[in-house]
Formats: structure tokens, C-alpha cells, sequence
């Protein structure tokens, strides 16, 4: 556990930091032992351990769950029986897992004092940044959080996904100092609504432009449907700050109350500098333009978010982009301990006191000729990983639980792994025997779109499905493009187009490639281009099943009938692989 610090001194943050990935052994070994010693008279733990609480009964006879395995647990505390279930202390709500890239919402316990322990590991970021990026701490922050409506219960216990406890748990506390740090006020980020709340969001930090230091949102996916929001919305947006009224249409209190500190006279002339920024032709480097002081732009880039960052690039002009952490609704896992590297190279620092760590080796090859299927994984310690090599994290709270996720490890901060996040264990797509994972589709698109760079072209987003309707079934990717310039006609060259498809099929693994070219087991992969918009609606259809705008990840691979209908519906060009893709004759 992390212990009591100053969060007001920058120092006393950074030496935390230090001792912590120092000390990397000796606290997973404390934290064991404080996990085994106070759950050992729950059900859970006494199913499988009998009191014997040592590493290596832990070790031998608890096992490695996935969420499913441990579920019922879940939803007999949810329906009315006691936390001792499973855990010592009282589980005050549940978090719900955004359930879009590993399946439906997942219910994760959370204590007081777990949540306590993750607003700490937040802000205990902070002093890092400031360090590496020169005058970050001179200007304020405009991150856009965005809330969902709470759920509970059958024993009525509330239901919140991770952004949103945080932000309602900073709003009872005085200990974080909200206002000093954000540009907009907490009020206006716990708004509800959505479309209000990112309005009037982009209102106050439009009003105070001078004084943003740093801006971005929890995922880079968010904060470009920020920057899309602001396409289509600052006409209007110029219209309020010249007036000096606010639309009629945003009537949330939170929301009124909150942007009338800031919309207090009409400033036409700010108005009139903003609009001539939105009117030019190109949004190239829009972000450092509307908001001249900002040193850097913070987003999760990594695993399926890596697709978004040429149009992080595009619309920043050169602004850092930081990848800060790496955290889920299970555990607040790791810190970026290099914010100003390449957000290609992003590696995550694991903080040792956070849960107790293990890693789960995954082969790299794994369907390469001499895989023993059979074989089971081995499972290493923390401090024991080996660099180079990829794992599935296995994370101790409640439960010694599979993450799904795949990292790699690229280094070590003082005794502490590195990892670089690739993406989810899962495989996304299978048509024969081949399995095309998250990382592999994830690679062969970025390859892909390159062919799209110099006809002014960018992939928006995409997501796939396997289309078995006719034989041999094929591979199916949904693409929205969006152009360079302003107001351009999206008409992409079919030749383009079908060099892409090949392109996305030479950069899948010899499986995929044997039955493709030489078994003829699997069709042409195929690429269908949808209207603007179309992952706007597929967000919403998501959303409307209780993921949230700040957790949202477009899913790699779509199976629901109705969010494929969604994307069917906008589809309006659709192109094929013209040619096979090269195979040597090996597996």
C-alpha cells in the first residue's frame, strides 16, 4: 500500500516513486502477506488456503481465475450477502469495467480505502510530469472527464465505472484541490450529460485558453471525438464568448452554474480570434493554435489506442503527447516514468504497491511448429520477468485474477519492470485454425492506412468482424476516413483502397497467409468504408449499455447483431483484395 505523503510536494512525490520502485521485492512480499493475513477468514480465501497463509500454499493451491470463475462470489455480495465473503473490510460500491474490449461489463468490489489508494497513485503523477515538461506547472489542466449515470444493486450498493468514482469522490474531498489544478469546474465534469458537459468544457477552456498548460482526455480516442465535437460546434461556441450569453439548449444546472464564473461579458474579440483559427482550410495543428500556452497533450496511446496517434500528431502540430499510466477498473497497475518519449515506445513503470503482481509467459509464436498447447504457462514474480519476453499480468486484490492483457518487457526503473502494453490476450478474429489477436490486426492496419498518408486521407476508426455467410468466410474491416483538408470529399481511390485490403493480409502471420493463398480455406479480406459518423453511433449504442465516454475503447472485433447493423447501415464503398498474399511454404 502506498503510504501517507504530501500531495502538495513535488519532492516528497518523486522520492515516493523512488523508494517504492526500489523496493520493488520486499512491498509485493509485504503486500502478499498484508492480502493473505486480513482476507483469511473469507470464504474465499478459506475455500482454498485452509489458513495456511505462507507464499507458497498461495503459490500451490490458489488458483489463477478469469472473471467468470469468480463471478458468483460477485453477484451474491451484489444481491444482499456480506462482503467477508471475499474480502475483510466493507466493499462500498461496485466499478463497472467499461466492456468493450474484453466483453459485457465486468462488476470489479472496491473498499475506502482501495479508492483511496488510487486517487493517491493519480496525483502522485503529477510531480513526474512536471520535471520532464518545462512550465507545466505555471498553467492549469483541461482534461475532459466525462460521467455516466449510476446503476445499483439488488442490496443496493452503488454502480459506478471508474472515471466516475474518481470524480465524485475528488467532490467529497477537500484534499486534491480541484480548482487550483483544472481549468474546468468539477461541477461541469460530473454533469451527466454528456453533450453539455463536453460543451461547456470546451467553453471554459476557450474562455481561459491562455491558461491551459496541458490538455487531453483518459483515452486519445476521447479526445479526438472532443476535437470532432469542437468541428461541429464552434460557430456556436464563438457565438456564446461574443455575446457573452450561453446557449439555451444547455440548461444542466451544474453546467450553467459552472460556466457562469467564466462567461461573465461579451468578448468579441476573443470570439473573432477563434474563428479565424476554425475557418482555415486545415485543422493541422489546430490544438496549439486555440490554445497557445499548452506544453503537451496527455491520452492513453497504447494497445488499441496506437491507431489514433497520426491524428493525435495531425491536430497537435508537434505538441508532446503523454501516455502517463496504464490502469483498468481491476487495479491501478503502472506510471509512464519517460512522459516525454515517443508514444510508440511507451513502457509502463509497475508500481509494487499496488496489488500483488504476477506474470502469466505468452509465447510469442504460439502457432508456430513445436507449440505444445498442453503445456501450462508459467507463472513469474514481479521482479522475476525477463526482458524481451511478453506475459499476461495476474493481479492479487481480492482474487489472483488473469487481466487479458499481453505486455512486453522492455527494461527495468530501478528494480522495477517496464512493460510495454501490446494489447488484449483475446483473439478478435478466426476464420479456420488461424487466430488473429488484437495485436496483430492492430499492426497490420497501421500498415495499411500509411497508403492513405499521401492522398490527404486518415482512418478515423475501424473495427472487423468475421463475415461466414458464404465459403469460404473472410475477414471484414469497417473504415472511417476523414481528410486532411476541410470540407474535402471523402472519394478514395478503389486502387488505393484494394492495395490497402492486400496490405492489410501481407501483415498477418504464415497461418492466416497458408490458408488464404495455398488451402483457399479463407476468402479475400475485405474493406468496407462507412459515413462520418458511423463510430459516433457505435460508440452511442455502447454507451447506451452502460460503458461511459472517458472508458470507451472502440471494440477490435464487433459480434453484437445490433452494433453490426449499426455499421452496416453506414456502410457506402466496399473493396477487396484483388491479390493473394505471399507464402513461403512454411507454417
Amino acid at each position: 500500500m502506498l503510504p501517507k505523503f504530501d500531495l502538495t510536494n513535488p519532492k516528497a512525490c518523486l522520492s515516493l516513486l523512488e523508494d517504492v520502485t526500489t523496493n520493488a521485492k520486499q512491498i509485493q512480499d509485504s503486500v502478499l502477506e498484508a492480502i493473505l493475513s486480513r482476507n483469511a477468514q473469507t470464504e474465499y480465501l478459506k475455500g482454498f488456503l485452509n489458513g495456511q497463509l505462507d507464499k507458497q500454499s498461495f503459490k500451490n493451491n490458489l488458483p489463477v481465475v478469469t472473471y467468470e470463475d469468480y463471478r458468483s462470489y460477485i453477484d451474491r455480495v451484489a444481491n444482499g450477502e456480506p462482503s467477508d465473503l471475499i474480502c475483510d473490510r466493507p466493499i462500498i460500491l461496485f466499478l463497472s469495467s467499461s466492456g468493450t474490449s474484453g466483453g459485457v461489463p465486468k462488476l470489479i468490489p472496491l473498499t475506502a480505502e482501495e479508492l483511496e489508494q488510487r486517487l493517491l497513485f493519480a496525483y502522485l503523477y503529477a510531480p513526474l510530469l512536471y520535471k520532464y515538461v518545462e512550465g507545466l506547472s505555471e498553467g492549469k489542466t483541461l482534461i475532459f472527464y466525462f460521467v455516466t449515470r449510476e446503476g445499483e444493486t439488488a442490496s443496493g450498493l452503488m454502480v459506478r465505472t471508474m472515471v466516475t468514482c474518481v470524480l465524485k469522490s475528488v467532490n467529497q474531498s477537500n484534499s486534491f484541490h480541484w480548482d487550483t489544478r483544472h481549468i474546468s469546474p468539477l461541477a461541469i465534469s460530473t454533469c451527466a450529460d454528456t453533450t453539455q458537459s463536453m460543451y461547456c468544457q470546451l467553453l471554459c477552456g476557450l474562455l481561459q485558453r491562455d491558461h491551459v498548460a496541458r490538455l487531453g482526455a483518459v483515452f486519445a480516442s476521447s479526445f479526438l471525438k472532443v476535437i470532432k465535437f469542437l468541428e461541429d460546434h464552434w460557430d456556436e461556441l464563438c457565438s456564446n464568448i461574443s455575446t457573452g450569453r450561453l446557449n439555451d439548449w444547455i440548461i444542466d444546472a451544474q453546467c450553467v452554474s459552472g460556466i457562469s464564473k467564466f462567461l461573465t461579458a461579451p468578448n468579441p474579440e476573443l470570439a473573432s480570434l477563434i474563428e479565424q483559427e476554425c475557418k482555415k482550410t486545415s485543422w493541422e495543428a489546430i490544438v496549439g493554435r486555440l490554445w497557445p500556452n499548452a506544453k503537451c497533450i496527455e491520452a492513453i496511446v497504447t494497445g488499441s489506442m496506437a491507431q489514433y496517434i497520426p491524428m493525435l500528431e495531425f491536430y497537435g502540430g508537434g505538441l508532446p503527447i503523454i501516455s502517463g499510466s496504464y490502469f483498468s477498473s481491476e487495479c491501478f497497475i503502472g506510471f509512464n516514468a519517460n512522459p516525454l518519449c515517443k508514444p510508440c515506445d511507451v513502457s509502463y513503470t509497475v508500481n509494487p504497491s499496488m496489488a500483488y503482481f504476477e506474470f502469466l509467459e505468452v509465447e510469442k509464436d504460439h502457432q508456430e511448429a513445436g507449440h505444445d498447447p498442453t503445456k501450462k504457462p508459467a507463472v513469474v514474480d514481479l521482479v522475476n520477468v525477463q526482458i524481451g519476453n511478453d506475459y499476461e499480468p495476474v493481479v492479487t486484490t481480492f482474487f489472483r485474477y488473469r487481466m487479458g492483457d499481453v505486455l512486453r518487457v522492455t527494461g527495468f526503473y530501478n528494480n522495477a519492470p517496464q512493460f510495454r502494453f501490446l494489447g488484449r490476450q483475446k483473439v478478435i478474429l478466426s476464420i479456420d485454425t488461424e487466430k488473429t489477436n488484437e495485436e496483430d490486426l492492430l499492426k497490420a492496419v497501421t500498415n495499411a492506412k500509411l497508403l492513405l498518408e499521401p492522398h490527404n486521407l486518415m482512418l478515423v476508426d475501424f473495427t472487423s468482424r468475421v463475415d461466414s455467410s458464404s465459403f469460404p468466410g473472410h475477414y471484414v474491416l469497417y473504415w472511417e476516413l476523414g481528410s486532411k483538408v476541410k470540407d474535402a470529399k471523402l472519394e478514395p481511390d478503389p486502387n488505393v483502397m484494394e492495395e490497402c485490403c492486400f496490405t492489410v493480409e501481407e501483415s498477418l502471420d504464415s497461418v492466416y497467409r497458408k490458408f488464404r493463398k495455398h488451402d483457399k480455406s479463407i476468402g479475400p479480406l475485405e474493406i468496407k468504408v462507412v459515413r462520418r459518423g458511423a463510430f459516433d453511433e457505435l460508440m452511442n449504442f455502447f454507451l447506451s449499455r452502460g460503458s461511459s465516454v472517458s472508458q470507451y475503447k472502440t471494440p477490435r472485433s464487433v459480434t453484437n447483431d445490433e452494433a453490426l447493423k449499426i455499421l452496416e447501415a453506414m456502410v457506402v464503398s466496399n473493396f477487396i483484395s484483388r491479390k493473394s498474399p505471399s507464402w513461403d511454404g512454411g507454417i
